[in-house]
């Protein structure tokens, strides 16, 4: 286990390229409510100022992301710099769905390049007269990390282009790997500076940042952190591909809330995560979560929306009125369709060109009479591949125009470079159709702009002399592939790569009844209205504070190196067991029973071979003479495997299929734990549905014990398996309704078997007739590693909390890994079992032991 004090893990290239800088005073191990240590690092007293700063200073919101919500000018003269707010940014808009009592504070780059001499200047500024933290990155830095690692490479990536050809994306390349790397921890060194780590959240924004959380979560283990993904997350077949994989995915996983804006990328995060880090999700109440070492990440779905209020103030600029009016003059007699995207390749710009062409060859009737007006964002990143895209759509709409116009007619109109909101506004109000026809996107807010801007509004209808009724319409044709296609319920949904289909949609859009749309219009305004921007923000920080609550009842350990770290986070009362806190219970009483799991906990589950290895038998043989001991393997294997391993040891306890059969020693019979299994009907009703399971996936099988059926699918796909014994559980308690059985998963397993057969009952029944000889017990330890083990731990638990007992015994109850569990304790794995029990033996008295217990067990069932 890695020391928080640490300040060396992030290390990956020579050079000390991540060292994070020591601090003056160490974070408390436990903290039980906001402001209240229970339990200090040494010198965390000594700072008064920072107990005084903690109790006073209000809560605050740090934004983190790429790029500030300012805009910077340099005056040509005098050379100094001015900043507005960018009131078009999303991070200033989302502070709408704040209190207006919050503090938000927003880190991030600048869109400009300021002077090395002037940024102190600037940056001290920016925190007085805007809350604004500058991360001011090198030239070369700002190039390899934001055009080179995210725009060349990961950003494609994760919009499913794979970087089979150089020409269009770039190959991995590790350099760049470490710029990113570097980049991400001057914006964590940034927050660092302004944040309280007891008061604060820190909610960080899209793919360029999604190190950063590592680099927070390994300075302050509870620092209250959210992260949203404004992008697409690939699928695994695509995610998989890319050679950090696992640090992005763990360093994700630092974070307390993670959001996507639809469900797709959030299920392709989890398929991640269950396939190449074998975590396992689930709903509760309507939250998805991922256990992750102690630590409950939540999983956030939501689509974010657009600021209604900006565009309506927009929509009432006289500017606004004036451009509709000149728009609607400029194209009087014809419709217009509306398109709006970035110059990208897969904004499907030229597809949409090509589906026009087509359109204007199905219906020659339209021509003269339709315009596809095709505004065109500047680019936001470099290379051949935006090159090769423009060229390709300019190529397209001169051939349209050139076949299809005429003098005063051009079917496509291309607007290739910026224009002001307001113009692009007038654009919205004035078109009967808007198509998104992206290949690929995150989210994509043009359909949501689009729908609020044909509301109408008084002056505009004023101005551009049209009635109310007929302005509150709207068409929405939209790609399946992009974030806010499953928000937008009413719209013409295609896919961009059928030519045929999207000019079908067009025609549908502009040959449908006015009465169709208004009704789809009002169907998304209703949906665009009620979940606005302020919406998403005010339900994004809900979750996150619900995610973040019980930070100050746990306890919290930093382990791991790089961007390996994690933080482990157990209760207070969690603990590793060592021999040194075990073995003066141990000498000090006389009569013990010792429980003990097999696979998983004194055999590493990972083993191929499943045999008890020498030392194991050994250790195991020498705490058996001891005659103060009573020691049982408790297992969910057979009796005859158990028997045939364990034959070396003469006087070990085994109780087998979690404890249906028992055998005090070797020379002692088997004996049934329950009376309620000697008919096996059911097995004949069970197998043949499981056999069928078993045949139709991949990797599963099935395990035949005398009191129960056993369905495993630990090799098949994770995600399959997992889908497929679900069905199984219902399919197998559908048909055994009648039958005395039950069903039940486990970890990579469905089982049937007879009621009243568990560790836990069988643990009991152990004790019980452990009483019942005269014997009372003072030492109990039980160690196990799964979720049947749990039961082991509960039974032994109550046993400590019965009042009928002479004595109340030590008891030690042992989890193998660190996770949450009934368990008060826990030992890092198979290894520390082995070297648990090699110290208990090595202080056991070694006497020859007579059996003690020849008490029939089924007279105390």
């Amino acid at each position: 286990m890695v020391s928080r004090s640490c300040t060396n893990l992030f290390d990956l290239a020579s050079g000390g390229l991540l060292d994070i800088p020591k601090t003056s005073g160490r974070i408390p191990r436990v903290m039980t409510v906001p402001g209240i240590i229970s339990d200090l690092d040494d010198c965390g007293s000594n700072n008064e100022d920072s107990d005084v700063l903690s109790s006073v200073c209000q809560e605050r919101l740090i934004i983190v992301a790429n790029q500030l919500p300012l805009l910077a000018q340099r005056d040509p003269v005098g050379g100094f710099w001015t900043f507005t707010i960018d009131k078009d940014s999303l991070l200033f808009q989302l502070k709408d769905g704040f209190s207006p009592d919050t503090e938000v504070i927003y880190v991030g780059c600048l869109k400009a390049d300021i002077d090395p001499s002037s940024q102190e200047e600037v940056a001290q500024k920016l925190l007085e007269d805007y809350n604004c933290v500058p991360t001011f990155l090198p030239p070369d830095l700002q190039k390899r990390f934001y055009h080179g690692f995210c725009k060349q490479y990961l950003w494609p990536l994760f919009h499913y282009m794979l970087p089979i050809f150089p020409d269009h994306c770039d190959r991995f390349d590790p350099s760049l790997w470490k710029a990113y790397v570097s980049a991400n921890k001057r914006f964590a060194d940034k927050v660092l500076e302004v944040i309280n780590p007891d008061n604060d959240y820190v909610w960080v924004h899209d793919y360029h940042l999604m190190v950063l959380p590592t680099f927070l979560r390994k300075r302050f283990n509870r620092v209250k952190l959210g992260f949203f993904l404004h992008s697409p997350f690939p699928s695994s077949e695509i995610y998989r591909t890319l050679p950090v994989r696992d640090e992005i995915l763990r360093a994700l996983l630092n974070s307390d809330l993670i959001g996507f804006h639809t469900f797709d990328y959030a299920r392709h995060f989890l398929s991640c995560c269950s396939r190449m880090l074998g975590l396992d999700y689930e709903s509760k109440r309507g939250y998805i979560g991922l256990e992750y070492y102690g630590r409950t990440v939540s999983i956030k779905i939501l689509p974010v929306g657009v600021h209604i209020g900006r565009l309506e103030s927009i929509l009432n600029l006289p500017s606004t009125c004036a451009r509709v009016k000149e728009i609607q003059e400029q194209f009087r007699g014809k419709k217009l369709i509306l398109g709006v995207d970035d110059m990208d390749i897969f904004k499907g710009i030229s597809l949409k060109l090509l589906a026009m062409e087509q359109f204007l060859k199905q219906h020659p009737e339209l021509q003269g009479k339709l315009v596809l007006v095709q505004i065109v964002n500047p680019a936001r990143s470099m290379g051949k591949d935006v090159q090769e895209a423009r060229k390709e759509a300019y190529s397209a709409a001169e051939r349209i125009n050139r076949v299809f116009g005429y003098e005063g007619y051009e079917p496509v109109v291309l607007i290739d470079c910026p224009i002001p909101l307001h113009e692009k506004v007038a654009f919205y109000v004035v078109a009967e159709c808007c198509i998104v026809n992206a290949v690929r996107d995150g989210m994509n807010l043009v359909p949501y702009e689009y729908v609020v801007c044909r509301q109408g509004r008084q002056k505009m209808d004023e101005a551009s002399s049209t009635n109310v009724e007929s302005s509150c319409t709207s068409v929405l044709v939209v790609s399946e592939f992009i974030g806010c296609s499953p928000s937008l319920s009413g719209a013409i949904r295609v896919n961009p790569w059928n030519i045929d289909a999207v000019a079908e949609a067009m025609n549908s859009a502009i040959t449908m009844l006015e009465s169709e749309k208004q009704l789809r219009h009002e169907k998304h305004y209703r949906y665009v209205s009620s979940h606005d921007v302020g919406y998403w923000a005010h339900s994004f920080e809900v979750d996150l504070e619900r995610a973040c609550k019980d930070h100050y009842s746990r306890r919290c350990w930093g382990i791991g190196f790089g961007l390996g770290f994690r933080v482990v986070a157990l209760s207070p009362s969690f603990r590793k067991l060592s021999v040194e806190h075990i073995l003066s219970a141990y000498k000090r009483t006389n009569r013990r029973a010792i429980f003990l799991d097999y696979d998983g906990t004194i055999m590493p589950q990972a083993s191929i071979c499943k045999t008890p290895s020498a030392e194991v038998i050994s250790v195991l043989d020498n705490l058996c003479s001891d005659p103060k001991n009573t020691v049982f393997i408790i297992s969910g294997r057979g009796k005859s495997c158990l028997s045939e391993w364990f034959a070396p040891c003469e006087m070990l306890g085994i109780a087998a299929e979690h404890g249906y059969f028992i055998r005090w020693n070797k020379n002692s019979d088997w004996e049934k734990t329950s009376s309620l299994a000697a008919e096996f009907d059911w097995k004949r009703i069970a197998e043949p549905v499981m056999k069928l399971y078993t045949e139709t996936t991949d990797g599963s099988y099935i395990e035949s014990k005398e009191s129960a059926l056993v369905w495993h699918h630990q090799d098949a796909d994770p995600d399959f398996g997992s889908c497929q014994a679900k069905e199984l559980l219902d399919h197998l308690e559908s048909v055994l309704a009648n039958e005395p059985v039950v069903v039940k998963s486990g970890q990579n397993i469905v089982e049937v078997k007879p009621p009243g057969v568990s560790k836990g009952l069988v643990v009991e029944k152990l004790l019980s007739t452990m009483s019942h000889s005269g014997k009372t017990l003072d030492f109990l330890m039980c160690i196990g590693d799964d979720r049947s083990d749990e039961d082991m731990f509960e039974s032994i638990s109550n046993k400590a909390s019965c009042q009928s007992l002479p004595i109340v015994p030590e008891i030690y109850a042992c989890t193998v890994g660190q996770k949450p569990s009934k368990a008060k304790y826990y030992l890092d794995d198979t290894v520390d079992v082995v070297k648990l029990l090699k110290g208990l033996a090595a202080a056991s008295t070694k006497q020859p032991k007579h059996s003690y217990l020849q008490v029939s067990f089924e007279s105390f069932s």
